[in-house]
């Protein structure tokens, strides 16, 4: 659909702020939705938790719904609805929209399980549904360079990815690890680190970003493709 935004995983789609608030859900190990409004006022990430004691939450425009999308005319007043059925997450329309819900682009009928990594979407609105720390979780799919950079990084680039992002495990408002701490933890020399960092930054083509953000945006880019995981840490 044309103006549809990318899906709020994809790689670039969220600042370092907005990924320490990803991987402070992810610590709470419950399962959670991940969203972008589209107020233009208010373009900002929405992280919509999903507590052991709430079962069902309804989707749609009007402002009565668990998850309310207010600001996209696509959207139905009551479009869909999340239900949990025995531990298991779930999607169903049954016929409540008129525009239909999509689930990893493939328009439902009825209810369908969600997974790790499945994304929602509900007129121009596109939602994530995370699940940490499940047997079937899949690391999230984004595409592009960070898939590619996927299949082709070395076990010790995949090391000093993890050793970068080593911070935030204890800290959501940490900076990356410095050259020297990663060179300490995998017993490596600055110049070395230096040189792995410089390759990582071409593989996901942020080596064009000032020096000072090129560190907290790959962290961010290797927790969205999958390369690294909260468990990593």
């Amino acid at each position: 659909m044309e103006g549809t935004p990318r899906s709020p995983l994809a790689a670039h789609a969220a600042s370092p702020e907005e990924l320490r608030d990803r991987i402070e859900a992810e610590r709470r190990g419950r399962p959670f939705l991940v969203l972008r409004e589209l107020d233009p006022e208010h373009p900002r990430q929405r992280i919509v938790d999903l507590a052991a004691d709430v079962t069902r939450l309804s989707v749609g425009r009007a402002a009565q719904n668990d998850v309310d999308l207010q600001w996209d005319t696509e959207v139905s007043r009551l479009h869909a609805e999340l239900e949990c059925i025995g531990g298991e997450w779930t999607v169903s329309d049954d016929g409540l929209s008129r525009n239909g819900t999509y689930v990893n682009g493939t328009r439902i009928s009825g209810r369908v399980r969600l997974r790790d990594g499945d994304v929602v979407r509900v007129g121009r609105t596109q939602i994530a549904f995370k699940r940490p720390d499940t047997e079937d979780s899949l690391p999230t799919q984004v595409a592009g360079g960070a898939q590619a950079a996927l299949g082709e990084l070395s076990p010790l680039q995949r090391r000093v990815l993890a050793a970068l992002a080593r911070p935030y495990k204890h800290d959501e408002f940490a900076v990356p690890a410095t050259n020297n701490q990663i060179a300490d933890e995998l017993h490596l020399s600055v110049d070395a680190v230096k040189s792995h960092l410089r390759t990582l930054f071409g593989r996901f083509g942020i080596e064009h970003l000032p020096q000072n953000q090129k560190r907290s945006r790959l962290v961010a880019e290797a927790l969205q493709a999958g390369l690294v995981s909260v468990r990593d840490l």
